[in-house]
């Protein structure tokens, strides 16, 4: 099992008296982790999975005495795929507040409905976790450097899904699975959309503009969508940890882009899955989009887990001069160029640094693990 960084973290907040959310795609190793978990300390756990019809019934509003009988004896009370429990806040409010000495653990893979259900009841009573497909770094500790740097072309095509890496010749088999059985299932269960096909456009639009300025407006004329529509599409899309949104850096300059944003996958192999193309990098001519894909989604996850305060951006100017991505952290800026090879010479405008004061690197394949 590959180690994660976010488990080491949960551990040290059980038993704070605060209930624990772990949210996440499906298949991103959610109850792998759970498991492990009680691994520590196996007599002592209820571990309850909300896809069995009978624990859906059980969990339906139980009173009281009915959750005392349930937990028993035991010290942490576990539901995985909790989004599936109706009005399940209310739920983990009582078994908070009732029960002070038993640690509650939530899990879900639609961080949207779980989220909404449990935001209000657990105000003040909760941890919150979210668990990414598999990191490089958890990658490479686990298989080793050389692994991870001959296999690295891979990942860019086929991504970081827990199944994915595990080693068998079936990987477009499984991401496509992952993206149509798992990803969109949550899409389609939870947000009630009327018309599937057009959010499926959606994607496609969004996966062949990896690493482009894109406006909700320019969306919407692409898909036969007006701009409103195209914006709650693709905050469903976020919710469901498919794709995420990076704003532009603006200021003061009036020749800086003000409305448009760059929108990325989550996971290349999910972005690959959308297109279907599973080429080879070298048979490939979107390797500078599969790169960025990976280098920014990586750093999200980094900033996930190490709970940085950084603001991500990217920077263009209607002359089009541009910084693939820009971090500021307490008013520090850092500018960020990426080129897959490290021989092409990496240039930073000179706008930027002109009516700036940041720092700038360039990321590629030679020195990329820096950046991750």
């Amino acid at each position: 099992m590959i180690k994660r960084e976010i488990e080491t973290q949960i551990k040290t907040q059980l038993h704070k008296k605060k209930t624990i959310l772990l949210f996440g795609p499906r298949q991103s190793g959610k109850t792998t982790i759970l498991k492990s978990l009680m691994e520590d300390d196996p007599e002592n756990f209820v571990f309850l999975n909300a896809d069995d019809p009978k624990v859906l019934a059980t969990m339906n509003r139980p009173n009281t005495e009915e959750l005392r009988q349930i937990i028993g004896t035991n010290t942490v009370f576990i539901i995985d795929e909790a989004q599936r429990i109706p009005e399940i806040g209310i739920t983990a409010k009582l078994i908070h507040d009732t029960f002070p000495k038993v640690q509650l653990i939530l899990s879900g893979s639609s961080a949207f409905e779980l989220a909404n259900r449990t935001h209000e009841p657990l105000t003040g009573r909760k941890r919150v976790f979210n668990l990414w497909p598999v990191s490089f770094n958890e990658y490479q500790n686990h298989f080793g450097y050389l692994h991870a740097e001959s296999d690295l072309e891979n990942r860019l095509v086929y991504g970081f899904y827990p199944e994915v890496l595990s080693g068998t010749d079936d990987s477009e088999l499984i991401i496509n699975e992952i993206a149509d059985s798992y990803l969109y299932k949550d899409i389609l269960m939870f947000a009630n959309l009327k018309k599937p096909t057009e959010i499926m456009k959606l994607l496609k639009a969004l996966a062949f503009q990896v690493g482009s300025e894109v406006t909700f407006t320019e969306l919407g004329r692409t898909c036969n969508l007006d701009p409103k529509t195209v914006e709650r599409y693709i905050d469903i899309l976020e919710k469901a940890y498919v794709v995420f949104k990076l704003p532009s850096f603006r200021r003061n300059l009036r020749t800086e882009i003000k409305e448009g944003k760059k929108i990325y996958f989550r996971d290349n192999g999910v972005r690959n899955a959308v297109i279907g193309q599973f080429q080879d990098i070298k048979n490939r001519n979107d390797v500078g989009a599969l790169w960025e894909n990976f280098l920014v989604s990586e750093r999200m996850k980094r900033n996930s887990y190490i709970k940085s305060n950084a603001n991500g951006y990217f920077w263009r100017t209607i002359q089009q001069q541009e910084i693939d991505y820009i971090e500021e952290i307490n008013g520090q800026l850092t500018a960020f160029e990426f080129k897959y090879s490290e021989n092409k010479t990496i240039k930073f405008s000179k706008t930027f640094s002109k009516n700036y004061t940041a720092e700038f690197t360039g990321i590629n394949r030679k020195n990329f693990r820096d950046f991750l």
